[in-house]
């Protein structure tokens, strides 16, 4: 191999890593993660609001003598910062619902390939019956009986979620179950957790990562969803969900910027979360290596 091959060859990774939706994806979690830095005002602190400036439109100069570069909404509060405040509540509720539903279906769904017979058709019975349900009916009977808050919309999402990750790991779990690396570990005085944590899971776990930016991206939809039909977070908290939803009363009077923009930001954010999440794909897939 030639040494401008090898050099070609050692920097493809890093040209799959420095893609355009990667890149947006990194900004979003950066400035959602720099919110109380960047954001002019804190929307939910009283303090800090302006009610005289309510509906202000874009680029008005606010009392605080700031401009609302994206307008107020109707209690006075900046948009730009309600947005920026927004994504981190949407970001950080569908992380850590995706990844703690992943870690719930990797161990379900390898501990049903593994054991098999009646507790594999038991768990593939109960995962049926989630799949075969409307996600948003799952998600808003889970939401009814829990209550609000944002400990509770995260055990919400991974009641909606953690079966997809089961049925997709224990269909590749299934074929590791019958390799012989597998058979040598029953021969072994080894435990079965042991046996399913140490070599089974970590050989299954590759359709999981593929699927998480999937579900992260799901997660942000159905909390904003949620958040906009008023039964998502607590208004102390608001994610960019029910942002857009504070705007949907003043539409018709004109005040299309409350809706508007941050309608804009959670569709960037979506949008950067399913193409980062195809280019993870990309790399996790040996053909595409060739390519």
């Amino acid at each position: 191999m030639t040494k401008r091959t090898s050099a070609t060859l050692s920097h493809r990774p890093f040209r799959r890593v420095l893609t355009l939706p990667n890149i947006i994806l990194a900004s979003f979690v950066a400035v959602a993660v720099a919110a109380p830095l960047l954001a002019p005002q804190n929307p939910y602190d009283p303090l800090q609001i302006f009610g005289w400036d309510a509906s202000s439109p874009p680029g008005t100069i606010g009392s605080g003598g700031y401009a609302y570069l994206l307008g107020t909404d109707g209690l006075g509060r900046d948009i730009a910062s309600c947005i920026l405040y927004g994504l981190r509540i949407s970001l950080v509720v569908s992380i850590v619902s995706a990844l703690a539903a992943a870690a719930i279906g990797l161990t379900v769904g390898v501990t049903a390939a593994y054991f098999g017979k009646w507790v594999d058709a038991v768990i593939m019975r109960v995962v049926d019956l989630q799949l075969s349900l409307p996600t948003m009916l799952v998600a808003l009977i889970a939401i009814v009986t829990l209550g609000p808050g944002v400990d509770r919309i995260i055990l919400a999402l991974i009641i909606v979620q953690w079966a997809t990750y089961a049925r997709v790991v224990r269909s590749v779990a299934l074929s590791e179950t019958g390799k012989p690396y597998i058979d040598a570990a029953r021969t072994m005085p080894l435990s079965n957790a042991r046996i399913i944590l140490r070599h089974l899971l970590p050989n299954s776990i590759a359709p999981a990562i593929t699927l998480l930016p999937i579900e992260v991206g799901h997660a942000v939809a159905l909390e904003a969803t949620l958040s906009f039909l008023g039964l998502g977070v607590p208004l102390d908290q608001p994610s960019l969900g029910s942002t857009v939803a504070n705007g949907f009363q003043y539409l018709l009077t004109g005040q299309y910027w409350i809706s508007l923009f941050p309608g804009f930001a959670l569709f960037g954010l979506i949008a950067a979360i399913n193409f980062a999440g195809e280019d993870i794909r990309r790399i996790w897939d040996p053909r595409s290596r060739l390519i």
